[in-house]
């Protein structure tokens, strides 16, 4: 099993910074990907940004520049560090992780519980 509590939300100004963290629980799964969505009212969820466990990312283009992603596979641990923050990034953040599991092989996805960011003056 693989279970994600975020941490890092609330309430920002534009322009400010929030930097949100992931931590996954595991046992007997290999994480492969972590990384966020968000997802606004009444819009769909979407990827803000993601790190494989060999190193690569991607962002989505609205956040790139702004926001940098890192993650910690030793401690499977990531972290969203958003700058220049504006009104349109308020959303939930979902923390996702994609996992294999050890015995079987097979692919999971995992999702956090979600943490609120608000950004507004």
């Amino acid at each position: 099993q693989v279970q994600l509590v975020e941490s890092g939300g609330g309430l920002v100004q534009p322009g400010g910074s929030l930097r949100l963290s992931c931590a996954a629980s595991v046992s007997s799964f290999s994480i492969n990907v972590m990384g966020w969505y968000r997802q606004a009212p009444g819009k769909e969820r979407e990827l803000v940004a993601d790190t494989m466990r060999g190193g690569s990312t991607r962002y989505a283009r609205s956040v790139k520049g702004r926001f940098t992603i890192s993650g910690d596979y030793a401690k499977n641990t990531v972290y969203l560090q958003m700058n220049s923050l504006k009104p349109e990034d308020t959303a939930v953040y979902y923390c996702n992780a994609g996992a294999r599991s050890v015995v079987s092989g097979r692919a999971y996805d995992y999702w956090g519980q979600g943490t609120q960011v608000t950004v507004s003056s």
